[in-house]
């Protein structure tokens, strides 16, 4: 999963800097010919009203306060996630360093699905670190745009169907399938929060003006806290120690493991403490837990606002308590990507007590046959509708939930169009790589071939030579030989015919007769027509180092010894070299070796062209 780079490597981050800038001024423009949309249409609507005074607006139902709490609290929360994703280590440390470790103790099923997902970031980590940037703030403004109707029912099918992709490969199902898993620590994941309210949003409206959608949301919610609960008292699970033959209990563990995280000072010492304390009384502070889990989840069930309320107050203290001395806030570190699970539990709690209690007066009116029936209009006065008078700002909060449905656009296509080629970026190899433009003639060299015949770089002139320098000890994994090789003439297609892959063999005791045979068919070029090994002896090959500084002394094996330094060169149809790559230790997983061969073929091709 890992592409063996650092996550903070230089190469990587600023070309993940540079597509977010450039994305976001595409946004920008996006969201500027947006407004202009939206003055004209304030225009043509004031125009209309200036014709037509007598018009008057119709009954407009009152927006559904938990609908409400639920668009802006998880729209706030998307936007908030997206800023976090924007973080420097995303790109490459996302896979290896996130979805990895959370995937670690789920069974192998899970682990597979979870590294599938992992891998393909990783051969694509600036595409796929974009894209979740733009279809996180995205859905974040589209859901605080779109408040009614239609557009912010689609808003809320749009987090659910995005939710259940990070829920399942980001978060691995939230830990639902590892031991251990707890309310304290996040289960059931942040995500499946998401999902839940974002099925929610995309009800009916009408769904909302009954006080039986807020009872079954907090019968469903109190249900799911009991089932916490249990799991929470359940002997054997390390909940009930503070301290367990000497070592931290699951509870004080999980607080003091949040000290490593980078973060001001004062909130390590609040952890510190609770730590401490936890360990000190971890009986009593799990009995607390068990407690309000399951009055809350009884006072939930009973559907009784006067009882509900102040439970409802004291849940939110204990989840805010929970946030903060045990969860960390959930986003510290450079690497998180959410707030955690309890911030999203308190505004599903809200949305429900809110469904249950302040239910639309005119919906009210309306099933007990109360509501007035819509007066006819005066002559020559304009028919009226509901919301009339609203119409304008109406139109900007859908021209702008359409400029946040754009932003998923600007992300996912991108990031589809990467995700259909199965090559990686070839960032990757760049990164390893560094620095690659030359522009010097390429020093000749006069050598045997593995077919025992004769071979100068000048016989090659009018094709494109890639060049490399490999010892065959290191057998396969010598770069860029193996699959590199043979991967970049599978991407030239049919310019593969103008370009000679080249490898100079080290030591020259090997005979080209037998040796480089065998090492050819060992590193799977033997059958490349264009790909050729060569030697000579030990005085000529030295001279081929020296020339193209590749050679190195190893004090460790005797003054005269060499070792080679890991290079590879691309050289034109004219004699000179265009790029030089130092490969290093070369790639360290499939990603980085494919992005070798993608970078090869791709500078092979501009020159074969």
């Amino acid at each position: 999963m890992s592409p063996g780079l650092n996550v903070n490597d230089p190469t990587v981050v600023a070309a993940f800097r540079a597509a977010l800038l450039h994305q976001g001024l595409l946004a920008l423009a996006v969201f500027a010919a947006l407004w202009l949309v939206v003055l004209g249409l304030r225009a043509r609507a004031r125009a209309r009203r200036g014709a037509c005074p007598g018009g008057s607006a119709g009954p407009i139902p009152a927006e559904p306060a938990g609908r409400l709490v639920l668009l802006i609290g998880f729209g706030n929360l998307w936007l908030f996630d997206g800023f976090l994703q924007a973080q420097s280590k995303m790109a490459l440390g996302l896979p290896s360093q996130v979805i990895e470790p959370v995937a670690s103790t789920s069974p192998s099923w899970v682990q597979h699905l979870v590294n599938w997902a992992g891998t393909t970031w990783s051969y694509h980590p600036v595409q796929a670190a974009t894209a979740a940037v733009w279809i996180q703030v995205g859905l974040g403004i589209w859901m605080l745009a779109a408040t009614r109707g239609f557009g912010s029912r689609l808003a809320g099918l749009a987090s659910v169907g995005w939710g259940l992709v990070v829920w399942v490969f980001g978060e691995a199902f939230g830990g639902i399938f590892a031991g251990g898993s707890s309310w304290l620590s996040g289960a059931p994941g942040a995500v499946a929060l998401y999902v839940v309210a974002g099925a929610l949003i995309a009800l009916p409206e009408r769904a909302w003006r009954s006080p039986r959608l807020g009872r079954l949301m907090l019968a469903g919610f109190g249900l799911f806290l009991l089932g916490m609960a249990v799991l929470q008292a359940w002997p054997g699970r390390g909940s009930w120690q503070g301290l367990n033959h000497g070592q931290l209990g699951t509870v004080a563990g999980m607080a003091e493991s949040m000290t490593l995280t980078p973060q001001p000072g004062f909130l390590i010492d609040l952890l510190s403490s609770f730590a401490g304390f936890d360990a000190a009384h971890g009986f009593a502070v799990n009995l607390l837990v068990v407690v309000a889990l399951t009055v809350t989840g009884l006072a939930f069930l009973s559907g009784r606002p006067r009882l509900i309320r102040p439970v409802l107050i004291a849940f939110a203290v204990l989840c805010l308590a929970d946030w903060v001395l045990i969860q960390d806030l959930g986003f510290l570190g450079g690497l998180g990507t959410d707030p955690n699970t309890m911030i999203p539990f308190i505004l599903l709690g809200a949305a429900g007590y809110l469904a249950l209690t302040r239910v639309p007066v005119l919906a009210v009116e309306e099933r007990a046959g109360a509501a007035q029936p819509a007066q006819a209009p005066a002559e020559g006065q304009a028919p009226a509708w509901p919301g009339r008078g609203r119409r304008p700002l109406a139109t900007a909060g859908s021209v702008i939930a359409a400029g946040g449905a754009l932003l998923i656009v600007l992300g996912a296509v991108p990031m589809a169009v990467a995700q259909a080629s199965p090559n990686a970026d070839p960032i990757l190899a760049q990164s390893i790589a560094g620095t690659s433009s030359a522009d010097y003639r390429a020093p000749g060299f006069a050598l045997t071939d593995q077919h025992g015949q004769p071979l100068s770089l000048a016989s090659l002139r009018g094709r494109v030579v890639i060049l490399s320098f490999i010892d065959p000890a290191c057998g396969t994994g010598c770069p860029p030989i193996a699959r590199e090789f043979r991967q970049a003439a599978q991407l030239l297609g049919s310019a593969a015919r103008r370009v000679e892959f080249v490898a100079i063999v080290a030591p020259a005791s090997w005979q080209p007769a037998a040796g480089l045979l065998a090492l050819s068919g060992r590193l799977g070029v033997g059958r490349l027509p264009n790909c050729v090994l060569l030697t000579g002896p030990d005085a000529q090959l030295r001279r081929v180092w020296r020339a193209y500084g590749v050679s190195a002394r190893a004090p460790s094996t005797g003054a005269g010894a060499v070792v080679l330094r890991s290079a590879a060169f691309v050289i034109d149809r004219d004699g000179y070299v265009r790029h030089r790559y130092g490969v290093g230790t070369g790639p360290g997983s499939a990603a980085t070796a494919s992005s070798f061969a993608v970078l090869f073929a791709g500078a092979a091709a501009r020159l074969a062209a």
